[in-house]
């Protein structure tokens, strides 16, 4: 079973991923925690087992924004380090260079294609 924090301040998201991923959770292939910004999601990774999470992280969001999340997650949680792929309706260049000089292991942009997305978890070891 595969753990997924996502992280985003728009609280549909939680609605959206519940829905696209019904028939995995329902088989007990994932579970899914929620975060609302990078300090809730900081405070729910130091509760949670890290060698099985999967961090999905938007970047624009209010306070701590996404690329200072995966800086500190990076920097904190060092083995096993977690898997995470940053989301943004913004897929230019510079956010994917930065994404990637931070750590990120994939990148993704809004709207989301579910069918890409459960494609590369089903990658993910």
């Amino acid at each position: 079973m595969k753990k997924i924090l996502v992280v985003d301040d728009e609280k549909d998201v939680k609605d959206l991923f519940l829905q696209r991923f019904r028939k995995e959770i329902r088989k007990g292939e994932y579970t899914f925690d929620f975060a609302y910004s990078g300090e809730e999601a900081l405070q729910l990774l130091s509760t949670m087992d890290q060698g099985a999470v999967l961090i999905l992280s938007d970047i624009n969001m209010p306070g701590m924004n996404g690329f200072e999340l995966l800086e500190k997650i990076k920097s904190k949680y060092i083995v096993p380090p977690p898997v995470v792929m940053m989301i943004t309706a913004y897929g230019d260049q510079e956010n994917l260079t930065t994404a990637k000089s931070l750590g990120a292991d994939d990148f993704l942009t809004k709207p989301l294609d579910f069918k890409l997305l459960k494609d590369k978890l089903n990658t993910q070891s």
